[in-house]
Order: C-alpha cells, then sequence, then structure tokens
C-alpha cells in the first residue's frame, strides 16, 4: 500500500476512482428514477435505461482519457516506434507475403506454368510463402530449352514486376516466331511455303488445340480465337521483310515445333534457291 501512496501516479488513481464512483452512482440514481417514473411504458423506460448505459460508457472513457492523457500519448509514441522498427526490420519479409498474396487472389501463374519475370523465364517447380522457384529457359526468349539451373525469386518482386504466363492456355497455346527475308526473295512463295510448313507440323494435333483454346476461351469470357496457322509481314527495313508466323502448339512443346517448322521451311528454300540457280556457263576456249 505504501508503494501505491509514493507512486507518481496517485493523483491519476485517486481521480479515476472518483470519477468511475461518481458515474456509477449518478448511473444507478437515473436508472431507479426511470424505473419508478409514472405514465412511461415499458419500452420507453428500456430505451432510456440503454440510453443511460451508453452516456455512462462514453463518461468513463472520455475521463480517462482527460486523466491519463499524458501517459496515453507516451504509450502510444512507444508502440509506434516498435512497430515502425518492426516493420523496417521485416520489411522485405512483409513484401513476400503481400506477392504471394497478390500471386493467389490474381491467380497469375501456378506449379507447371512457364513465366517470365523481368528478365527470368523459366517453369515454376515450387512456391512459398516468401519465394518462388523456377527451373531456367532460354537463354533469351526465342530459346526453349531448360539450362539445367534453378533461379529461385523472392515474392516481392510479383509487387513491382509484371508476370508474363505463357501457358495460359494450359495444354496448348498460340506460338509466334519469325523469319527474316531478303527484300529481293520471292516473298510469295517464302509466305506459302512456310504456311505448308505449319500446317504440315501441326496438323496432327489441330482438332485437339481448336477444342481446347476454344473451351477456355469461353471459361476466360475472351473473344473467339482461331487456331488455324498464319503468316503475316513486317517491312524491318527497305531492305529486309519479317515473316512472323502464328501457330498452334502443345504448350510443352513449342519449341520442337518450331524447329520442325523451320527445318521443313528452310529445307524448301535449299531446294526452291537450287532449282532457280542459273545454270553455270561453259568455259570459254581460247
Amino acid at each position: 500500500m505504501p508503494a501505491i501512496f509514493d507512486s507518481i501516479h496517485f493523483p491519476q488513481i485517486v481521480r479515476t476512482a472518483v470519477l468511475i464512483a461518481l458515474v456509477l452512482l449518478t448511473r444507478v440514481i437515473a436508472i431507479r428514477r426511470i424505473r419508478s417514473a409514472e405514465g412511461m411504458s415499458k419500452d420507453m423506460r428500456r430505451r432510456w435505461s440503454a440510453q443511460v448505459r451508453l452516456v455512462t460508457l462514453l463518461l468513463i472513457v472520455l475521463g480517462l482519457l482527460l486523466i491519463w492523457g499524458a501517459e496515453l500519448k507516451t504509450f502510444a509514441l512507444s508502440v509506434v516506434a516498435i512497430a515502425a522498427a518492426i516493420v523496417i526490420a521485416t520489411k522485405e519479409l512483409i513484401m513476400c507475403v503481400s506477392g504471394t498474396l497478390l500471386r493467389a487472389s490474381g491467380k497469375s501463374f501456378q506449379i507447371g506454368d512457364r513465366i517470365e519475370i523481368g528478365s527470368f523465364r523459366g517453369d515454376v517447380v515450387d512456391q512459398t510463402l516468401l519465394t518462388t522457384t523456377i527451373l531456367e529457359v532460354g537463354p533469351g526468349t526465342n530459346i526453349h530449352q531448360h539450362t539445367g539451373r534453378t533461379i529461385v525469386i523472392p515474392n516481392s518482386v510479383l509487387l513491382t514486376t509484371p508476370v508474363l504466363n505463357e501457358t495460359f492456355l494450359d495444354e496448348y497455346m498460340l506460338h509466334a516466331f519469325s523469319v527474316p527475308l531478303g527484300a529481293d526473295d520471292d516473298w510469295i512463295q517464302c509466305e506459302r511455303a512456310l504456311l505448308d510448313a505449319a500446317r504440315t507440323e501441326c496438323s496432327s494435333f489441330m482438332r485437339e488445340a481448336q477444342e481446347h483454346i476454344e473451351h477456355t476461351v469461353r471459361k476466360e469470357g475472351l473473344d473467339p480465337l482461331s487456331v488455324e496457322p498464319r503468316v503475316t509481314l513486317r517491312m524491318e527495313s527497305k531492305d529486309q521483310i519479317v515473316m512472323l508466323a502464328r501457330v498452334p502448339v502443345p504448350a510443352r512443346r513449342k519449341g520442337r515445333i518450331e524447329q520442325a517448322i523451320l527445318r521443313r521451311y528452310l529445307a524448301w528454300l535449299s531446294e526452291h534457291r537450287s532449282n532457280t540457280d542459273p545454270p553455270e556457263s561453259p568455259a570459254s576456249v581460247d
């Protein structure tokens, strides 16, 4: 007991006790007056009693804030300082967890998808609360072979870097690649040959790809997509034409399908050029 009297907070403790006693006493008196009031219905008595209890609670809270205001301010500053220190110390961990929540809510990718995050590209092989592990594919965006390396990416990267999902359509996808031509090449025949090569290599799974992509498009509410192989032209410069081929491919075989199409096209190109080369003129006889 003497320790309480010697405490620097003893005046606040006394004021708190007096405040609570006075407010509770006033509450008891007010409720008794309400209950004994004549000509007041039961519903009105209940409403007034509820109002008295609410006012009593507000008076106690306001009184405590006035009495302990300085101490509460000091305590709040201490809590804020501690919270700020914790946030600064665990900033990266908090961002990683936030990136995980963003990935889960947006359904941006899952294990097995081939994704590109910044300069990193590969197949997702593991996901945790803090990191995403991918099996690297590349190098670059035009190579579709595994390098044998794994990359562990902190999920905080997902908050600031867009994610490119190459396998959004799951089993089948639309894959595009470019083939350059010289301005003097017969682009009409080259375009036809590239298109024929694409149709030949894709013919075995064309129907399955069409059905799968149509199902995915309807599920996601997208505009209809045609999976028919197509070739478009683009002028890179006055001396170069680029043929852009777009073909349906199995998501895990796009590199092999692209290579098969290119090899078939290059075989035609080699044969075409050998057939169109002018015959060598016979050597002149002196």
